[in-house]
């Protein structure tokens, strides 16, 4: 069995990957085109991982021959070992955090599943924030945004994906910056930051936007 070494969001790309590669094979009669997505599927997750060990490129090495529906799903499955879990923090560290806010509300630590989060994200409908924790260049980072809920379906910036969003406003730290003059930055962004852990594939907008915050 493999060591864990491959975050969230890279598991979430090779999901999409290799889910359409199981359609494409469902759908296409020409052996030819099969052939060629198969190759491309291999190519893109080889890709992902330049560094990738001897054992990690012979689970790779699988996805080509991949054919039967039950063949997909025990692959998926199997690929979900090799996640590794988002840090494990506690309610105390989150609030160090945020320590201007004296009453922090706090995501469900217990309820979540650490091996799925790219970043642990929650919103307070009190306020109308949305707090997200990201481990940003080694460092445990929280931000803190003010939402305005869309009551519509959009793009989000951090995932990509067509879901529920809000406008999203947080406050940099350098005011009149040439960001913007009032010293914000805003993006629109999923109101559910579980399906946007289940969504993200790609980390640089998430990174993007906290650098703007902190910056």
């Amino acid at each position: 069995m493999l060591t864990p070494f491959m975050e969230n969001h890279e598991y979430n790309l090779i999901k999409r990957l290799v889910g359409r590669l199981e359609y494409n094979i469902k759908t296409t009669a020409d052996q030819k085109v099969i052939s060629a997505i198969r190759h491309t599927t291999w190519t893109r997750v080889m890709e992902m991982f330049p560094a990738a060990t001897e054992e990690q490129k012979r689970f790779f090495d699988r996805i080509p021959t991949l054919n039967r529906a039950e063949e997909f799903q025990a692959y998926l499955s199997e690929l979900e070992q090799y996640i590794t879990a988002f840090p494990q923090v506690t309610e105390q560290q989150l609030k160090k955090l945020f320590p201007k806010i004296k009453k922090l509300k706090l995501p469900p630590l217990a309820e979540l599943d650490f091996r799925f989060l790219t970043y642990i994200g929650w919103t307070d409908i009190s306020t109308n924030k949305l707090f997200i924790v990201y481990n940003l260049d080694g460092k445990m980072t929280g931000i803190e945004g003010r939402f305005t809920p869309t009551n519509k379906k959009g793009v989000c910036c951090l995932c990509n994906k067509h879901e529920e969003v809000a406008f999203v406003t947080a406050q940099t730290k350098a005011k009149g910056s040439a960001l913007d003059h009032f010293g914000r930055v805003g993006n629109y962004m999923c109101i559910d930051s579980a399906k946007c852990n289940q969504n993200i594939t790609d980390v640089s907008q998430l990174e993007r936007f906290m650098k703007d915050v902190l910056n």
